[in-house]
């Protein structure tokens, strides 16, 4: 059945009617989907009370304002009625296994890449960001890192070259969510996070793709024009809804606390806190993945590398981050005591020296192993010992080990 979406006033509102979104600011949105049956008393009177003026409704999948009035179940005491948006958020974050997943992030990574390539087509020809399509997306990624934080953040960092921009804006995304988790920040902060990540470089899109795809170092002129990106992404994000909160994370992503940054050269605490928290999300996705002109750093390299660099990042979130991706990250190489190398395929929760991996070479007879899954917080005799040198051993077999695709 095609759609029929229409707006109306807020207080046109009534049980029956199907909501397509609200008018205005993301944020001023009192449910956590847009799209869902209004068959809920509390549920309308959110809506109401929301001080949202208009909304759209579709009228084929539901009620219309001068419409019959919807047969619902009956209600007897407490009210128990799961609505729609009940369900999807209840299957958002129904815990899934690691294998379970990693399948689902790879459909959600093939959902989020379409959307974001029609998302910097828009943004190319000056069209106004779709928010309700972002807020889909952020709304399924945060499902996926609340059951598992390392599939979608790790998958997302497989990328070809044609799709680096795209699927760096899903991994930031995912990136900030589970970084804005880790800060406890509230939920429509990690939402707005979410966002954030997934804007971030919507800016260049005004680039020159010769320049954004060249395959090698940038000349000063090339450089300075990529420099422009955030001031065009703040300037394709004033209409549509987007919250000055997140058009300030996009702005600013690229300062840096000791002022050497730009697009403004802000320092210290001037820089907006989701623009602090980008910056880490942005340059750890960056610097862990392979470009044409470099591989990428072995994450456990990366995130020694960022501690180093004084003046970068805001000490505070980069150690939150490092809580997130864990003291050896997901896709790292590391040795371990009993001599065997391994994979780092997740992380425990509990102890963050003791991650899950996935064993397939001894160091000391210098031969392949079958690959084994491993949990060290079960193995009292072994436990890492340090990162191993990523260099040597090719990225294909590295994510293959992550992936599980290889038959013990």
């Amino acid at each position: 059945m095609a759609e029929r979406v229409k707006k109306i006033r807020v207080k046109q509102l009534q049980l029956g009617m199907f909501l397509v979104r609200f008018e205005g600011a993301w944020l001023s949105n009192p449910f956590w989907t847009s799209r869902f049956l209004l068959d809920n008393p509390a549920d309308l009177a959110a809506a109401r009370a929301s001080g949202v003026k208009e909304c759209w409704i579709d009228v084929s999948l539901g009620r219309d304002v001068a419409g019959p009035a919807p047969v619902l179940p009956a209600v007897r005491g407490t009210p128990h009625l799961v609505t729609n948006r009940q369900k999807t958020r209840q299957s958002l974050h129904a815990p899934l296994s690691m294998d379970d997943e990693l399948r689902n992030a790879a459909k959600l990574c093939g959902t989020a890449r379409h959307a974001i390539v029609a998302m910097f087509s828009q943004a190319r020809l000056g069209k106004v960001v779709d928010l309700d399509v972002c807020a889909g997306l952020v709304d399924d990624i945060v499902g996926s890192v609340e059951r598992h934080p390392g599939a979608l953040i790790s998958l997302a960092r497989l990328k070809s070259d044609d799709d680096y921009t795209y699927m760096h804006s899903v991994a930031v995304c995912a990136l900030m969510v589970a970084l804005a988790k880790a800060m406890k920040l509230t939920e429509a902060d990690v939402r707005e996070a979410g966002l954030s990540g997934l804007l971030h470089d919507i800016g260049k899109a005004k680039i020159p793709l010769d320049i954004l795809n060249k395959p090698g170092a940038l000349d000063d002129e090339e450089f300075a024009t990529v420099k422009r990106h955030p001031e065009h992404a703040y300037a394709a994000l004033l209409h549509g809804g987007v919250s000055e909160q997140v058009r300030q994370a996009c702005l600013h992503h690229h300062e840096r606390m000791d002022g050497n940054g730009y697009p403004a050269g802000q320092s210290g605490q001037e820089i907006a806190l989701l623009a602090r928290m980008s910056a880490v999300c942005d340059v750890y996705d960056a610097v862990t993945s392979d470009r044409p002109y470099k591989r990428g750093w072995d994450p456990a390299d990366a995130l020694a590398k960022m501690i180093s660099w004084k003046g970068h990042f805001d000490p505070k979130v980069l150690a939150s981050f490092i809580e997130v991706v864990g003291i050896y990250p997901t896709g790292s190489l590391v040795r371990l005591k009993s001599a065997r190398l391994a994979v780092v395929v997740e992380q425990n929760k509990h102890s963050y020296t003791r991650p899950v991996v996935r064993t397939f070479y001894c160091t000391a007879s210098a031969r392949a192993l079958p690959p084994e899954l491993l949990n060290l917080a079960d193995a009292e005799d072994d436990c890492v010992s340090g990162p191993e040198e990523r260099q040597g051993w090719p990225t294909a077999l590295i994510e293959k080990l992550w992936a599980g695709k290889l038959a013990p």
